[in-house]
């Protein structure tokens, strides 16, 4: 098999190498969870103390939309943070995710990596020096540029998670 980060044709070079970055990440998210059972989805590793493949998947998804929006320059709607959110509970943790499918989750991950990619045709290689604001704690400051780099390499770094959950359910099966 051949790699490479090719940019998307309509992209400006820089920002589609960045989107496939993010996509390719994603696709490989969809290959180390191919064929998890809603058990295995929702298993949080020896004695429950782990996030789950479920609210990992939620957790990387609502990163990414917030992305999304902070490169268009807007807000998040409120209806899309009573979709996809909370990032976090009451107790700083990941939102409790139990009993939606795979399937679900992917589907709607889907969703938001499209919103990506038509925010992603619109910008310029010039557009990636802009600077956000990121955090939910305390406000950090990232330009555009990094916030597609972080999108690619967060997923990446979660999906170790659940590459070490998929282990631990094996294990125990």
């Amino acid at each position: 098999m051949f790699y490479d980060l090719q940019g998307e044709a309509y992209m400006s070079p820089i920002v589609g190498i960045l989107y496939s970055a993010v996509k390719e990440n994603s696709q490989r998210l969809q290959f180390i969870t191919d064929g998890m059972s809603q058990e295995e989805v929702d298993y949080k590793g020896p004695n429950n103390k782990f996030n789950s493949t479920a609210q990992l998947i939620k957790h990387i998804m609502y990163v990414d939309l917030n992305w999304v929006y902070r490169i268009k320059g807007q807000p998040l709607p409120v209806s899309l943070k009573e979709q996809y959110g909370p990032m976090i509970d009451e107790n700083n943790r990941l939102s409790m995710v139990k009993g939606k499918s795979l399937n679900t989750l992917m589907d709607k991950y889907e969703g938001v990596l499209r919103m990506l990619k038509d925010t992603c045709t619109q910008l310029t290689d010039a557009d990636l020096d802009k600077v956000v604001t990121f955090g939910h704690e305390n406000e950090k400051q990232a330009t555009i540029r990094w916030g597609l780099w972080h999108m690619a390499d967060h997923n990446r770094y979660h999906q170790a998670h659940i590459n070490q959950l998929r282990k631990w359910y094996k294990e125990k099966n």
